[in-house]
């Protein structure tokens, strides 16, 4: 009778197993339809778009439709339904904070629309990812800095060093006051630090520095994750590199382990900073890995 039993409970789970893979792809679906895009006015011509992946930036004008990263692929029907609310122009141009797929995965839908420009280094690393379209990979690359003359105003595209990735670009709309820094600002949270992409934790809070310094009075800032900030946000987001930096930097110093490091922790204050896969162990190591490869 037992046996009879054990075979029945293997069985039912066998079954239920099985439809749970056959139901997946609906359950994907599903999950695709109720991702719902929020539209926020920023400042000027600039709204930012939030859903799933990183946050978009959008100019609207007499010009047309100008958009900062895109998500993933399959919230491109979202995406364009909320350009559509904002103006009845046509999309001309994609901009490229950096690679990765949360706000380039649009890039294939897009590019066939609009021109994608980004930095040098993106188009090389879409290039080598296998399966990426041709519409995919930007047109228009540079090294340093580029300008795109758009909607009354001249939208500036910087690249500052390695930071979270090494083709990470930060885009300022200078009449409108507002930057979108991509993934060199997460707000409120532990960023991620792409090592392996050409990233650098030292390199990624120089240059946060360097855009808090030279930011304009009274500027919004999109983040790459998070929601909208200003100047504030941004300090209290330097700060937390700085007083969770410092000290494993100390710590490797003294000849300590990445495990005591973890074990330390950080702060009080910063553990509302462990956000989704960024958890509190998981930041401290990316800069222990970072900082003892820097040596």
């Amino acid at each position: 009778m037992k046996n009879r039993t054990h075979k029945m409970k293997k069985s039912f789970c066998a079954r239920l197993f099985a439809l749970l893979i056959l139901l997946s792809p609906l359950a994907v679906c599903l999950a695709q339809e109720q991702a719902i895009i929020k539209t926020t006015h920023v400042a000027g011509s600039v709204y930012m778009l939030e859903g799933r992946g990183g946050n978009i930036g959008v100019s609207v004008g007499e010009d047309g439709i100008l958009i900062v990263d895109n998500q993933f692929d399959n919230m491109a029907p979202q995406i364009e339904a909320a350009l559509a609310d904002l103006g009845k122009g046509e999309l001309k141009f994609v901009l490229n904070t950096h690679w990765h797929g949360d706000h380039t995965g649009g890039n294939a839908h897009f590019g066939q629309k609009a021109t994608v420009l980004a930095h040098e280094n993106v188009r090389e690393r879409l290039k080598n990812k296998s399966g990426t379209p041709k519409s995919a990979l930007p047109v228009i690359t540079f090294k340093e800095s580029s300008s795109v003359h758009f909607n009354g105003e001249e939208i500036r595209l910087l690249h500052l060093g390695a930071g979270h990735t090494d083709g990470d670009v930060i885009i300022w709309f200078t009449d409108s006051n507002v930057i979108h820094m991509g993934d060199q600002f997460f707000n409120g949270r532990f960023p991620y630090i792409d090592l392996a992409s050409g990233g650098r934790v030292l390199g990624y809070q120089r240059n946060v520095t360097k855009i808090l310094n030279a930011l304009p009075e009274g500027a919004k800032i999109i983040p790459g994750h998070g929601p909208l900030g200003d100047k504030q946000d941004l300090q209290s987001f330097s700060t937390m590199l700085m007083e969770t930096i410092n000290p494993v930097r100390q710590a490797i110093s003294q000849g300590k382990t990445l495990d005591q490091i973890k074990a330390a922790g950080v702060d009080e204050k910063y553990k509302a900073w462990a956000v989704g896969f960024i958890n509190t162990p998981r930041w401290l190591q990316i800069v222990y890995n970072s900082l003892t490869s820097e040596r």
